[in-house]
């Protein structure tokens, strides 16, 4: 990947996903990252990053609102690698299943026109993804998975023209509450994850090797989520640096 012009160009990433990409991290756990560089996109304007980046719930009040996000660190890792000015397009809605992110679905069509919003000021340059807990609730939902992405993932590139623009997958936490009853499905899931890696030019996948969750047992928390940025961005930067 070649940033040409990094002092007037911003180059932009669509976030999509679930809880874990809007981001359930509590606000004072972890300090703001504060880096002019970053935007998120707000009316179709570059705005100066501030959290919550994704703001799909209630931000002050409620067991699962709007909080920090793994795209902040994401986003400021990439910025300081670079040099350049990184643009957020949020799209993540929690407690969403792959099937609403399929083509024709509204969740896709939202992403889809968010992304080409973001293009007339800016360069796409990457999806990040973490979503898949939904799925790990049944056989069923897990079983499909692997062909839903893979379908997902090139309509995205094919309606965006954007050919084969880097791709970053987040692992699930695999210590994921037993309230949740998923038995081994996250394991699973993320063992998917990589098999899709292989399928899909220019994908890879952050490990959340490591990361502690919530009190809840499904969302990681703040500082975990700023460790999970910076490894999503260090696979960015593999395949950026790789010319990809």
């Amino acid at each position: 990947m070649i940033f040409n012009d990094k002092e007037n160009t911003v180059y932009s990433f669509l976030m999509i996903g679930q809880s874990n990409m809007a981001g359930r991290g509590e606000f004072y756990d972890v300090a703001p990252i504060k880096n002019y560089k970053c935007r998120m996109l707000r009316m179709g304007r570059w705005q100066k990053m501030s959290e919550p980046i994704n703001p799909d719930r209630e931000i002050l009040d409620g067991e699962y609102h709007s909080g920090v996000s793994l795209a902040a660190s994401f986003a400021d890792e990439v910025s300081r690698h670079f040099g350049i000015q990184v643009g957020l397009i949020p799209c993540a809605d929690g407690g969403t299943g792959i099937s609403q992110w399929m083509p024709g679905e509204i969740l896709y069509d939202h992403a889809v026109m968010m992304a080409r919003l973001a293009m007339r000021t800016s360069r796409l340059c990457g999806i990040i993804w973490h979503q898949g807990e939904t799925d790990c609730k049944t056989e069923d939902t897990l079983s499909v998975y692997g062909e839903k992405f893979i379908s997902l993932m090139n309509s995205l590139r094919s309606d965006l023209g954007v050919g084969n623009i880097p791709i970053i997958i987040g692992e699930l936490a695999e210590s994921i509450g037993e309230r949740w009853d998923m038995d081994d499905r996250s394991k699973r899931m993320n063992e998917l994850f990589y098999r899709l890696a292989e399928k899909l030019p220019a994908c890879a996948v952050a490990s959340a090797d490591g990361l502690t969750l919530k009190p809840d047992g499904l969302h990681f928390d703040s500082r975990s989520l700023r460790i999970f940025g910076v490894r999503y961005a260090q696979k960015y930067i593999q395949l950026a640096d790789d010319g990809i």
